[in-house]
């Protein structure tokens, strides 16, 4: 492409600080270095990680930031030493990289690589972003939020030319989390019941990946019964809203059950949250795990709970090792063993970020699909 090896001037929407709206930019995309690809972002979703990043978080060494983790485009231009990919290829960026090399890449017992980006600010301290002068951070590494962004090859999946750009860039953040801390992390089993608190793409995305697992039983629990109408697309059962109940709703699932779930996925981020999905488990094989991205606060159980035998454990990125797993994802979407459609309830272009924004931080949307350049 005419642009290959030139600094690339492109729209980008920059969250200069924390709780403030993102503006539009104009700013400079460095060419990319040894093992680094450039990527045209056509499309991006916009996820409550990206949120958190800006409202909760916060953390002041964190900005100014291109913010977006969820997103799908072609290679512009690759450096040198990378023979993987040229430019054409659609592909999707990632925020978990895969080496191949590292003591983590080499265990199927994980999906986490040495080579990642700095948890505390949420970026990498190395960004090929600049904007009137300043460096301006990559968000998780990958900054969707971007006409162009640069990534380390090892942090990219190739996926099928066939691939709709602006359905899969789901599959970089949302639904692979929810789907896979389902099938991967819990190990959901046939005919097992499960729980799967706040209903959210991420929590969609769990109950999605129970159905697929074989439950017989999946109960939807959030605070906002406009979500059960979506849930039971992807294969809820039961619909609980905590607030139609005055004792805890790990009571109420007790009940349900006769002594509680096999499996709870907590997809909110909240630490309650998570203590109850624990305690609405089974005890003896219970298994509850952690989906919802937050590092604000300790959380907290009684010990009994595990002694008992109950699980609790961690899921990032639904266990999928990065590039292997999305493009094995992208085309189970398209042998249509998987749902992406029905998360997408509004359209938008990436001028429009801060009414994305608004609509998820009210919970009036699923998914909001930005478009950022033309394929």
């Amino acid at each position: 492409m005419a642009t290959a090896g030139k600094v690339i001037k492109c729209k980008a929407a920059v969250a200069w600080e924390p709780n403030k709206p993102l503006v539009m930019e104009e700013i400079e995309v460095a060419p990319p270095q040894a093992n680094e690809v450039r990527i045209k972002i056509v499309a991006t979703g916009v996820c409550h990680t990206d949120l958190y990043h800006l409202f909760e978080g916060m953390h002041k060494d964190g900005f100014p930031a291109v913010l977006g983790h969820e997103g799908a485009g072609v290679v512009e231009s690759v450096g040198t030493g990378v023979s993987e990919f040229q430019p054409g290829d659609k592909v999707i960026p990632l925020f978990i990289p895969q080496c191949g090399e590292c003591r983590f890449c080499k265990s199927p017992k994980t999906n986490q690589c040495v080579n990642t980006w700095n948890a505390d600010v949420m970026s990498d301290p190395e960004s090929r972003f600049t904007c009137k002068g300043k460096k301006v951070l990559q968000f998780m590494g990958t900054s969707t939020f971007s006409e162009y962004t640069v990534m380390n090859q090892m942090a990219v999946a190739k996926i099928d030319p066939a691939a709709p750009l602006d359905k899969v860039c789901l599959l970089g953040c949302g639904i692979c989390t929810g789907y896979g801390a389902a099938v991967n992390t819990a190990k959901v089993e046939p005919g097992s019941t499960c729980a799967v608190f706040g209903l959210g793409a991420v929590g969609l995305a769990a109950v999605m990946g129970c159905q697929a697992a074989g439950a017989k039983r999946i109960i939807a629990v959030d605070v906002n019964p406009e979500k059960f109408v979506k849930a039971k697309v992807f294969g809820a059962t039961d619909f609980v809203n905590p607030k139609d109940h005055s004792g805890p709703v790990s009571q109420v699932l007790s009940e349900m059950t006769g002594g509680g779930v096999d499996f709870s996925l907590e997809c909110v981020g909240n630490v309650a949250v998570m203590r109850s999905a624990l305690e609405s488990c089974v005890r003896g094989w219970g298994v509850s795990v952690l989906v919802g991205w937050t590092d604000m606060d300790d959380f907290s159980a009684r010990p009994l709970q595990l002694i008992a035998g109950r699980t609790w454990k961690g899921s990032l990125f639904g266990g999928f090792k990065s590039k292997d797993g999305v493009p094995q994802m992208v085309k189970a979407y398209l042998d249509k063993k998987i749902k992406v459609d029905e998360f997408i309830t509004h359209n938008m272009t990436l001028d429009q970020v801060n009414d994305a924004i608004e609509l998820m931080k009210h919970g009036k949307c699923i998914r909001t699909v930005m478009t950022v350049s033309p394929e």
